[in-house]
């Protein structure tokens, strides 16, 4: 019987090398089911199977998100930590990352916990930036920000409860693929770079195919701050652009060399393409019951933004949160779920906020501001981002 049964085992063997070695569509079939990183080390196999994998490639152009929260006393960072396995099993290859994280364990902090951790010396990066830049691919444009709480929806489940962090240790990894149609663009000014030059560069001035700006602005209450920040407002405010952002309590990974120390700036994200849509609201800070935070959120529905392939941001103020709601906790992230079941929200708790109720579709705009009126404090603004 032993004798029998092989010859039927190498025919079966040799029906399956043929297929995966012969049938394109096949082989591009079973590769949808893979990984990026894994599918490009397969791509190294054949000709066919690096054929394959290209074209599987192509077909990734979205966005995803890597989210965590908890506790990592005398380790790195719990964003950090977390993204270390779960970028092993995302189907994208990220060229741009939005990076949020909360000031606990972070930055400086996690050099002074790993001198008093010896056992975790030689598994954790001392730098967290530096572990970063390492974990994401080497072209992928970083913009990070450091700010009092964080908003996250668990990592890929977009019909999960968001949760807001306002302490503890918690951050969010937002990664954007190369998408046809759409160019994203991170931007840093500082007062010694801002100029209408340097924004037209950036694409934020002079473009009509702007459509959205996540803008986020730090140290700008100190003198000549306030400036600075009404000059790179006021010709966004004009344009039929959707603004959203706050201010954060500090910022990496983009290049800030020009700065002297102890600077103030500003930097941020750009979405330009026909396929953008968005919109905003403002939750202003008379606003202190879930009922009367809901009715507001329910005024995003107008837009008619369609809920797949869009982000959902939250940029709060510091004051707000349990403080404003009688200690009740997670107030306006669980009004947009209850509105927007199937659309993750990520975003912050910071010193400011930036935004206005607008709607950015078509050629259609649901409300003009001027600089001083997209700038507020105790308020959210929550808005959509659609990617096509």
């Amino acid at each position: 019987m032993e004798g029998d049964a092989a010859p039927l085992n190498i025919l079966g063997e040799s029906k399956a090398g043929y297929v995966l070695s012969n049938v394109a569509e096949v082989v591009e079939r079973i590769l949808t089911f893979v990984p990026t990183k894994s599918l490009f080390r397969i791509a190294s196999v054949c000709r066919l199977w690096r054929n394959c994998a290209r074209r599987v490639l192509r077909t990734r152009q979205r966005f995803t998100w890597l989210s965590a929260s908890g506790s990592s006393i005398y380790e790195e960072h719990v964003l950090l930590r977390s993204m270390t396995q779960d970028l092993e099993n995302i189907c994208l290859l990220p060229q741009t990352a939005l990076v949020m994280v909360n000031h606990e364990n972070f930055s400086e902090s996690v050099s002074n916990r790993l001198r008093k951790a010896r056992k975790c010396e030689e598994e954790v990066e001392s730098d967290p930036v530096k572990k970063l830049k390492r974990l994401l691919p080497s072209s992928c444009d970083i913009l990070g920000i450091v700010a009092p709480g964080i908003v996250v929806t668990p990592s890929g489940s977009p019909n999960s409860p968001p949760q807001e962090h306002e302490e503890g240790e918690a951050g969010f990894s937002l990664l954007f693929s190369a998408m046809d149609g759409i160019t994203i663009r991170p931007f840093h000014f500082c007062k010694k770079t801002l100029s209408e030059t340097a924004m037209e560069e950036a694409g934020l001035i002079n473009n009509p195919d702007l459509k959205v700006v996540l803008l986020f602005d730090y140290d700008t209450y100190k003198s000549g701050g306030g400036r600075f920040l009404n000059k790179l407002l006021e010709p966004l405010s004009q344009s039929n652009v959707l603004i959203v952002g706050g201010q954060v309590e500090e910022v990496f990974s983009i290049n800030t060399s020009c700065c002297s120390s102890g600077s103030f700036g500003a930097v941020g994200l750009t979405f330009s393409g026909s396929k953008i849509q968005g919109a905003s609201v403002l939750i202003e800070q008379d606003i202190n019951s879930p009922k009367a935070a809901e009715a507001t959120i329910q005024r995003l529905k107008a837009a008619n933004i369609p809920e797949k392939n869009t982000m959902g941001f939250m940029f709060a103020c510091v004051g707000r949160g349990h403080n404003i709601y009688n200690d009740q906790r997670n107030v306006e992230a669980d009004a947009f779920r209850k509105i927007f079941s199937n659309i993750p929200l990520l975003g912050f708790f910071g010193n400011g906020e930036i935004g206005c109720d607008r709607i950015v579709k078509e050629n259609y705009t649901l409300s003009e501001t001027d600089a001083d009126g997209l700038q507020h404090s105790f308020t959210t603004v929550m808005s959509l981002v659609h990617f096509g």
